[in-house]
């Protein structure tokens, strides 16, 4: 961080972190500690002088007006990007091919949600395993973010080489296109694989009804460790709404569902599941 940036972060005061607080609490639940301070200024500073605003005061006037929601999006963009990676959490996916997919191999069709997609790697790992072990039975992935830029980049499928570490080698040879030209030191996802997943925005504090009891699996993976306890409970309840009853869900190795009052059967730490 420059000092620029620095002496920004002093500058920010507790009740201006407050109004920042409540501004993304009430409009997608993220819990910001005031220990953020710095984060807050790092993520916003350059969109400040892109504006000309002076401070962070300026710009919540801007950002909290109801008509200003397009600037409010490109707010939440910068808050809540997340570096992730293909294949994170590799026991997930090793539960996956290995103990529910097995399980639920009898269904016709198999929808799996990707909650939390962020850039896109999660949704097309589940893809990539999915391709593998179901061969041509039909299977389909929706993937959601918050942030339409996420989920723009997703949509491209277009990741530097450095992303694709974790893939295992056969998946990379299979799965991934080598890029050349202008392109050079990148890995272009195979058409076979994006067709199948459908990335939208969504809020996960405002579910649409018609999800209801609709996916087979759900990640929903290094999200709610951003919410304070009472949200936690009320997104996890709200998607569980989504799962069948005998459906997954996947959260992530660092977030505990413990002492929350939910309808989930743990079937290993951090795998649960919709009882029938």
């Amino acid at each position: 961080m420059n000092s620029s940036l620095e002496s920004m972060a002093l500058d920010v005061s507790d009740q201006e972190m407050l109004l920042y607080q409540q501004l993304f609490k009430h409009y997608i639940g993220l819990y910001l500690p005031f220990s953020k301070k710095a984060l807050l200024c790092s993520r916003l500073s350059r969109r400040l002088g892109e504006l000309g605003l002076a401070d962070l005061r300026e710009y919540y006037a801007l950002i909290s007006a109801p008509q200003e929601e397009e600037e409010r999006q490109r707010a939440i963009d910068l808050i809540t990007t997340n570096e992730t990676y293909f294949f994170r959490e590799q026991k997930h996916f090793d539960a996956l091919r290995d103990e529910i997919l097995p399980e639920m191999s009898s269904r016709q069709e198999l929808k799996i949600w990707s909650a939390a997609s962020s850039s896109g790697e999660e949704a097309y790992s589940i893809a990539m395993l999915l391709d593998d072990c179901r061969g041509h039975h039909p299977w389909t992935i929706f993937a959601s973010d918050i942030s339409l830029r996420v989920l723009s980049f997703a949509r491209r499928a277009l990741y530097p080489m450095v992303r694709g570490e974790h893939i295992p080698k056969p998946y990379l040879s299979r799965y991934c296109l080598c890029g050349t030209g202008e392109y050079e030191g990148h890995f272009l996802i195979d058409q076979r694989i994006r067709k199948r997943v459908v990335f939208e925005q969504r809020n996960l504090l405002n579910l649409p009804s018609e999800m209801d009891q609709k996916f087979d699996i759900v990640f929903l993976r290094n999200v709610i460790i951003y919410f304070d306890f009472p949200t936690k409970v009320d997104v996890i309840r709200a998607v569980i709404q989504k799962i069948r009853p005998g459906g997954w869900l996947i959260v992530g190795h660092s977030e505990s569902l413990h002492g929350m009052p939910l309808d989930l059967q743990m079937h290993a730490p951090s795998i649960y599941r919709r009882p029938l």
